[in-house]
């Protein structure tokens, strides 16, 4: 088993995320003794590993409490921890938004019609759906034509995009924005969704929402503060 763990965790360090659905990963998620050795070892370092069933990878980041060592020179850790400029931060709020909050409310969705029923003679797993069939891209230039002047104009928000995707939160592919393997993973759900739900940004999304497809409560051009407690906290990630 030291052996598995010691492969595991080098890949998750050397490619910062690798998908669940791989076999030392899925060990990973559902082996209990596997978890909790994984576990042990990531503390150690200060580490914590980073999962959520409805994201199709997992990946390792920073314990709360380590925050300050290490991202705690200089100021730009209070806004985040990997350089992102105040528009970026706005752009990738959006994003996610757009993509994370629809897809999550679409998989609840699912998981509620395909949930065990007391019909079912034998209660079998009904794997939480995943990937673009649950998430479809939008398109770059619908989201630019809604918020892009709002973001810095056309060079930056080209130059940010560009750097959402070099950091695995989108990618790009046929001038469409895809969900990348960090958007739903680094970002945390439980603290984000309520303050774009339940804010200002709910009302912008809603006035957004003839150009792009958005279910009802999902927010767009936000407070470049609205991320700060959200961002992901992998030591491993670059800064552009």
């Amino acid at each position: 088993m030291d052996q598995a763990l010691n492969i595991l965790l080098a890949r998750l360090l050397a490619h910062r995320f690798i998908p669940r659905k791989d076999p030392l990963a899925r060990r990973a998620l559902i082996d209990e003794v596997f978890r909790e050795s994984l576990e042990r070892r990531l503390e150690e370092c200060g580490l914590q590993l980073l999962e959520n069933p409805y994201a199709e990878y997992i990946a390792v980041g920073l314990k709360p409490e380590m925050e300050d060592w290490v991202f705690g020179e200089g100021e730009n850790w209070l806004s985040n921890n990997m350089g992102l400029p105040r528009d970026a931060i706005a752009l990738l709020v959006v994003v996610w938004a757009l993509i994370i909050l629809p897809k999550r409310e679409r998989q609840i969705a699912r998981a509620s019609e395909a949930g065990d029923t007391q019909t079912d003679m034998f209660v079998t797993e009904k794997p939480i759906v995943r990937g673009d069939e649950i998430a479809p891209g939008i398109p770059e230039d619908a989201v630019y034509a809604d918020f892009g002047k709002k973001l810095g104009g056309k060079s930056r928000f080209s130059m940010n995009l560009g750097q959402l995707a070099k950091l695995g939160f989108v990618i790009r592919r046929n001038k469409m924005i895809h969900e990348g393997p960090l958007l739903d993973l680094m970002i945390d759900y439980a603290k984000l969704a309520p303050r774009i739900i339940e804010g200002a940004l709910a009302e912008v999304l809603k006035l957004t929402g003839t150009r792009i497809a958005v279910d009802d409560d999902n927010a767009d051009e936000p407070e470049a503060d609205l991320a700060t407690d959200n961002l992901p906290q992998s030591e491993s990630e670059e800064e552009a």
